[in-house]
């Protein structure tokens, strides 16, 4: 599975965490940044470019990461066919994807530590939507929203 992330110098300690263990478990990651740490960075020019990725399939999943990991969700849901969502339990991590058809993962790397990050992210990757029914109405109204936002 092709796995985008990206992470600010908040997330960054985390990130690299991360994407060692992705490819441990065989999986082709796209780093978006940051490369170095730089701790006067924004999240947005590294969580924008990943949702962009999401948004035109380049991607599967996504995994953005600031410190809080509000500042990623907030950024990640201003791109078009992004559903993002700050995740920090186990629950959240697969139905998010179950029944809203998450596409990107938020973490705090200031709140959630590396064991249970990685395991939110194992989680939110083996999870699948549900395709059907309310599941499908509801990404159907998501998705009007977006194309009325984009027109006006």
């Amino acid at each position: 599975m092709r796995i985008g992330i990206a992470a600010d110098h908040a997330g960054f300690e985390l990130k690299n965490y991360i994407v060692e263990k992705l490819k441990s478990a065989k999986n082709e990651v796209m780093d978006f940044g940051a490369f170095e740490l730089v701790l006067n960075d924004d999240y947005p020019d590294y969580i924008v470019p990943l949702s962009n990725a999401v948004a035109k399939y380049e991607v599967r999943r996504g995994i953005a990461i600031c410190g809080s990991g509000v500042g990623a969700s907030i950024a990640a849901n201003k791109v078009a066919g992004v559903r993002a969502a700050l995740i920090t339990d186990p629950f959240s991590a697969h139905q998010g994807v179950e029944d809203d058809d998450m596409n990107v993962m938020c973490l705090g790397g200031w709140v959630v530590g590396k064991a249970l990050a990685w395991d939110l992210v194992q989680i939110f990757l083996k999870a699948r939507f549900k395709a059907q029914g309310r599941y499908m109405e509801r990404l159907t109204k998501i998705s009007e929203l977006e194309n009325h936002r984009e027109k006006n």
